[in-house]
């Protein structure tokens, strides 16, 4: 047991401290002599679903939008590099704060909170804010009739601000997109978002069953903002001024809020997807499930057979153990070991901090099947392989594991199903993995049925294909008891 226990320890003290670079996505290359406060390659946190400011703009391609346009001139103008790092924007200063990237660029808008919290440059654009109700909506035109209604927002979005101060109950969504939805299908009253944002929607989808009733009283002013002291402010305003002066932000305004938008049939958008989301599921999701399921079932068995260890002290820590895995939130666990380990010093890339909390959720709920597995058999087992000269390693690996195997098969398939539909969750830690891609493709069509069942057709598939895998194994186990 004590072996048990010391493998265990260095298996998990290994997977905690590996850290490697945050990952991004797309890059821009700027050109020119980089300026002195500034990396080589300055990382950019944007949500990648929020157009035109932030999104992918078609198959294949890399994030586009308003914002991105901006901080390419910025990185150009300044001769660095930028790399963009997809992040929700609940997230996002969780990410910033942790070291993820230097910049955000989603439309912050300035307020003297985050002001004293965030470096935030001067503005590069200034808008206005809508309020958006449906149609038939006829008891809400203007904010302060927003008091006791309720409206959906990013729950730490300026906007989201602007209508509780109004006296609305906040509804928290990830996306503008789902906002609209949830407003369209009743869900909620009301909501206030970017009127360039709006603007946009409406052209996109003319037919849509919103409208806007009013606009907000106060100009909201769009910076960057970076960890406090960053010390990028001074190039960061001076780029934007020199943008500014030289037609470059007016040329990108007129890019994405002047012309006529064309869009594509549902048909198009499955067709142009089908694949890329087929990708994420072969090269993430599928990947992500079979190497936490292994580690996790390593731990597993480890946990387990320390849970049977007659010493107290052993079986206390695996006790506490399963008990913190089974007693806290899968998606609490991935924000700890992805946003709050930063904060100790040690940063782990979004895919291996996804291995790491799935499989260490995987070994807390396995265990206890490795346990009432083995303790399912008799106790004999045991005293026949003691009589013939079998140690306990060797006992358990060739008559104890063998046997409790065929009992423990239908529950751990039923842990790996669940497995495989919980990396879903990893997308709020940027592994852009089947779900992700599904949102990233839906964020600028609004084809919410169409993508996200098809997403749902994928996961429908592969665990379709591991209950096949399931039935055969157990089919093939049970050969070998007697009738």
């Amino acid at each position: 047991m004590k072996r048990a226990a010391h493998a265990l320890f260095v298996l998990v003290l290994g997977l905690l401290f590996v850290a490697v670079p945050a990952a991004g996505a797309s890059a821009s290359t700027g050109v020119g002599g980089r300026s002195a406060d500034l990396p080589p390659t300055l990382k950019v946190g944007t949500e990648g679903v929020y157009p035109p400011f932030s999104y992918h703009g078609g198959t294949g391609t890399g994030l586009t939008g308003y914002d991105i346009d901006v901080m390419n001139a910025i990185g150009k103008h300044l001769g660095v590099k930028v790399e963009y790092v997809e992040t929700p924007f609940d997230s996002m200063f969780a990410a910033l704060e942790a070291g993820r990237f230097d910049v955000v660029a989603n439309q912050i808008t300035f307020n003297e909170e985050r002001n004293a919290r965030y470096d935030l440059s001067d503005p590069y654009v200034e808008t206005t804010g809508v309020l958006v109700v449906r149609k038939d909506e006829k008891g809400i035109t203007k904010l302060a009739d927003l008091k006791g209604k309720r409206a959906a927002e990013n729950i730490t979005s300026n906007w989201a601000e602007v209508a509780k101060g109004a006296g609305a109950t906040i509804v928290g969504v990830d996306e503008m997109a789902l906002a609209i939805d949830n407003l369209e299908q009743g869900r909620v009253d009301a909501l206030v978002n970017d009127k360039l944002a709006i603007r946009n929607y409406l052209r996109t989808k003319p037919d849509a069953g919103i409208k806007v009733v009013a606009e907000t009283n106060d100009v909201s002013k769009s910076v960057l903002a970076a960890r406090k002291g960053s010390g990028y402010l001074p190039q960061l305003n001076k780029a934007i001024a020199d943008l500014k002066a030289d037609g470059t932000l007016d040329k990108i305004y007129a890019k994405y809020f002047g012309a006529a938008v064309t869009t594509p049939s549902t048909w198009q958008i499955m067709r142009d997807n089908a694949w890329p989301m087929a990708r994420a599921a072969l090269t993430r999701t599928i990947p992500l499930t079979v190497i936490s399921f292994a580690v996790g079932m390593v731990i597993a068995l480890a946990i387990g057979l320390m849970r049977m260890s007659s010493h107290p002290v052993v079986a206390g820590i695996a006790r506490l153990y399963i008990s913190f895995i089974r007693g806290t939130p899968l998606l609490v666990q991935l924000f700890l070991i992805f946003y709050a380990l930063p904060q100790l010093g040690v940063k782990i890339n979004p895919f291996l901090a996804a291995v790491i909390a799935f499989s260490l959720n995987v070994g807390g709920y396995a265990a206890e099947i490795v346990r009432s597995s083995v303790e399912s058999l008799p106790r004999g087992q045991w005293e026949a392989a003691s009589t013939v000269g079998m140690d306990y390693a060797t006992t358990l690996r060739r008559v104890i594991l063998p046997q409790a195997a065929r009992t423990a098969v239908p529950p751990l398939s039923n842990t790996l199903i669940s497995l495989v539909k919980d990396t879903s969750l990893a997308a709020t830690i940027l592994v852009v993995e089947l779900f992700r891609r599904a949102q990233i493709a839906a964020a600028p069509s609004f084809e919410f049925l169409a993508l996200y069942g098809m997403a749902a057709l994928y996961y429908w598939v592969i665990c379709l294909v591991l209950s096949f895998a399931q039935s055969r194994t157990e089919t093939r186990l049970n050969r070998f008891v007697a009738a």
